[in-house]
């Protein structure tokens, strides 16, 4: 009976109650009233320790009301919610925003969007809300998974569908700033949260039309608040301006980003993953911008076996992120960048030309072609991300780089992979050539990476910029039987040397033009004696190649332009005089049976530089003699004219005999007498020279040439560098190439039996010089004291007169 009268009595029950059913209008139109409301937060704010009490019973009403589908007293439940919440910041808070939480995840499991939405809306206002102190036990779980289910609802109505989703980004905006905020919630970076946050925001963000919006760091444009994209893409950035700065964490976040653009196709076609990756980029802090590039090239390692397309988008995402990294800070990434892609550019030539599983698979030829050049893509995508990146790394990292990038340029005649024995050899001898065509492969696009790399890099030295550990490589791929290649190697020659950009300028005819010059400093002077020789060496034998074409002879033409501006002195300028008469002299002589094309294109090489020269050192009767040369060749011989060797029929021999048509070395001599020059070198047949260092401990000369080995026991230590005249050695390269090919026809048609004998016979003479040579070393050495000996059994001493003895050259003082 009192429990009756309690109950019908409203006097009787708790305060708090009374004040919370008094805010509930008779019709819910009404709206909520607002003096009662303002007497409930009243009493909220003067007995804190009510709170509580209040939230569980609005709790409880609200849960009655959902049930019974009265949405109008859910909203005015939710809206007195919303503002003791405002009002109340006290520590007593916590257990009223249980209550809270609990009722905004009742309307979030309702199938009614308006609820949802309402939901939403309460838990961001709850998000801005900065508490006094952190939560040590509240969780988001749920919350994350509910919204993150929002973001990809697929209501049948549009615009249903697009409130549901923007108030799903809202929430997990909510969440991200809630737990973001707070030092003692690092749970938003767990694996589960972030396997659902982020694919909802790059859900939305892919149904945006505008991707180019994206490729600055701009927040979302207008009506970004009803548009799912938009407001995705404010979240995102929101998420990544708070970015974590462990690497667990760090790989949390990106294993999510990768599985979605996985998951749906995203690499191919890429636009979705480049905008996304700018995103990141631009969002992220300058510091951290290596962890992204780190993550890009893990998960191009992970996708080494994935089709060309998607390697391809993967590089070019990369290309991205080193694009605007490169502005800042890369970190210690730089080398391992280009390792990892050089990895991948020989993996995918291995692929091209059927190294791996392809090889032995049965393709039809039309799908192999397909995937050649698909493969063509990947590699065309590596290269221009090693040239951009390297092309804008400062000039002390880029010489690093460019000394990396060479020492991973395949050496000729070494394939990309060991060979197979000689057996499997004879078997498939179109294996060879296969390796063989790699390594030219990844020889060209090195190359042509090179050049993107030292394109603009501007070197005070040239001893610092050509060291000899990257010029004794690049000169060896300058000896290439390959016009490309050689090409290349010009290209980047250019790039290092020329320093003010005067190739634009480097014309025949360049009286009218100002070429920017500088006095030659002390160290290029240095350079030039040290490496100069070799230098004209390369230029040389270049020229002489039977495959150059017109190209070849425009870069070699440059390259003696431009060491003539940057880096010729008096003594350098006679010395470019007498390679000009000696590549004239190889023409003329023609020795080694070069096509007449060659030849009348070394002429015409020699007419233009000779013609440069002349202008640069503005010498009038240098001048006047070259002058005179090239406009009796306009009238009898213009096909030995750069304008019109390769325009022109050309004669069926060179005549010797005519003089006026060509250089003489008299003429020019004569007209460099006088101070400055010493016109008596000239004199002096050039020969090609090769480097040779003479010290007490082995040596080795020029890479490209042979290896001489010299014990000197007479030269004094003073001695370092002398340069030995020798004779042409074209011809025992010439010899080389042919012993090559000899050697490899041998081990590809010779029976088993021979090339065993041939081994054995080998390897019967290195067991005699062993045999010789270890019979010498246990031999005791001679001692004026005597040696023992046996003899019937009895030892005796033999004593050595000192001056018989012989002593090593290097024990006599």
């Amino acid at each position: 009976c009192v429990a009756g009268v309690c109950g019908c009595c409203g006097p009787l029950r708790p305060r708090y109650k009374r004040l919370v059913d008094n805010i509930f209008p008779e019709d819910p139109k009404d709206g909520l009233s607002k003096s009662d409301m303002e007497k409930l937060t009243f009493y909220a704010v003067s007995a804190p320790e009510k709170l509580d009490r209040i939230g569980a019973y609005l709790a409880e009403r609200l849960s009655r009301d959902v049930v019974r589908h009265r949405y109008g007293n859910v909203v005015i439940a939710m809206e007195a919610l919303d503002q003791l919440l405002m009002a109340c910041h006290s520590q007593s808070i916590k257990p009223f925003v249980e209550s809270f939480l609990h009722m905004v995840a009742k309307l979030l499991e309702s199938r009614e969007p308006d609820l949802q939405v309402l939901g939403t809306n309460s838990f961001v206002k709850f998000a801005n809300i900065e508490e006094d102190t952190p939560s040590y036990h509240r969780r988001y779980d749920f919350f994350v998974s509910q919204f993150s289910a929002m973001c990809h609802s697929t209501h049948d109505e549009p615009e249903t569908r697009t409130r549901i989703r923007v108030a799903g980004i809202k929430g997990l905006q909510g969440v991200v700033r809630k737990t973001v905020n707070d030092e003692l919630q690092a749970i938003i970076w767990e694996p589960q949260h972030m396997d659902k946050l982020i694919p909802s925001m790059l859900f939305n963000m892919q149904d945006s039309e505008d991707l180019d919006r994206w490729a600055t760091p701009s927040v979302a444009g207008q009506n970004g608040e009803e548009n799912p994209a938009a407001l995705a893409e404010s979240c995102f950035r929101e998420l990544l301006g708070r970015a974590p700065t462990t690497i667990d964490e760090d790989r949390c976040f990106f294993s999510s980003v990768f599985s979605h653009l996985d998951n749906h196709h995203l690499w191919d076609p890429n636009e979705f993953a480049v905008s996304c990756f700018r995103i990141i980029m631009y969002s992220i802090q300058a510091q951290h911008s290596h962890h992204v590039i780190q993550q890009v090239l893990n998960h191009l390692d992970t996708n080494n076996r994935n089709t060309p397309r998607v390697r391809a988008g993967i590089v070019q995402v990369l290309l991205e992120t080193v694009a605007i990294a490169a502005k800042g800070s890369v970190g210690p990434t730089v080398l391992e960048v280009f390792n990892t892609l050089l990895k991948h550019l020989r993996m995918s030539v291995d692929l091209e030309l059927g190294d791996t599983s392809r090889r032995n698979s049965s393709v039809s030829v039309s799908s192999g072609r397909g995937k050649e050049s698909e493969e063509r893509i990947v590699q065309n995508a590596i290269i221009q991300t090693i040239g951009f990146f390297g092309g804008n790394l400062p000039d002390y990292q880029r010489a690093e780089v460019m000394m990396f990038v060479m020492g991973k340029v395949p050496v000729y005649g070494t394939p990309l992979a060991p060979l197979p024995p000689v057996g499997l050899l004879l078997k498939d001898s179109s294996l060879l050539s296969l390796r063989h065509q790699g390594t030219k492969r990844i020889q060209t696009m090195l190359m042509s990476s090179l050049i993107m790399v030292t394109s603009g890099f501007k070197s005070k030295s040239m001893a610092a910029a050509l060291p000899p550990s990257f010029l004794d490589p690049l000169f060896s791929i300058s000896l290439m039987e390959d016009n490309e290649l050689r090409q290349l190697v010009l290209e980047i020659l250019h790039n290092i040397i020329d320093r003010h950009d005067n190739r634009a300028k480097v014309i025949p005819n360049v009286a009218a033009l100002k070429i920017k010059r500088e006095k030659i400093s002390k160290q290029d002077v240095a350079f030039m004696k040290k490496h100069g020789q070799q230098l004209y060496r390369h230029i040389y034998l270049g020229c002489k190649e039977e495959d150059n074409v017109h190209k070849n002879f425009e870069l070699l033409f440059t390259t003696l332009a431009i060491l003539t501006i940057e880096l010729a002195n008096e003594e350098a300028v006679i010395d470019l005089i007498r390679l000009s008469i000696a590549i004239q002299d190889t023409a003329l002589a023609n020795e080694e049976n070069l096509p007449m094309l060659i030849r009348c294109g070394i002429m015409a090489l020699v007419a233009a530089y000779l013609n440069f020269l002349s202008q640069m050192i503005a010498n009038p009767p240098f001048c006047q003699h070259v002058s005179k040369v090239i406009e009796l060749r306009s009238l009898d011989a213009p096909y030995l004219l750069p304008e019109h060797v390769f325009r022109d029929k050309l004669p069926e021999s060179l005549d010797k005999e005519d003089r006026p048509l060509y250089f003489q070395t008299a003429d020019m001599a004569e007209c460099l007498a006088g101070p400055g020059y010493n016109a008596e070198r000239l004199s002096i047949p050039y020969v090609p020279q090769i480097k040779i260092r003479l010290t007490r401990r082995k040596s080795f000369v020029d890479t490209n040439s042979l290896q001489v080995d010299i014990m000197s026991n007479s030269l004094p230590d003073t001695v370092s560098d002398v340069f030995l005249p020798v004779p042409d050695t074209t011809g025992l390269e010439e010899q080389e190439r042919e012993k090559r090919r000899q050697l490899m026809e041998k081990f590809q048609k010779a029976p088993f039996e021979e090339i065993a004998a041939h081994c054995e016979s080998k390897a019967n003479m290195l067991h005699d010089r062993l045999a010789q040579i270890f019979e010498l070393t246990i031999r005791p050495p001679p001692s004026p004291s005597g040696v023992v000996s046996i003899s019937s059994g009895h030892p005796q001493h033999q004593s050595v007169p000192v001056y018989e003895m012989k002593f090593p050259d290097l024990c006599v003082y």
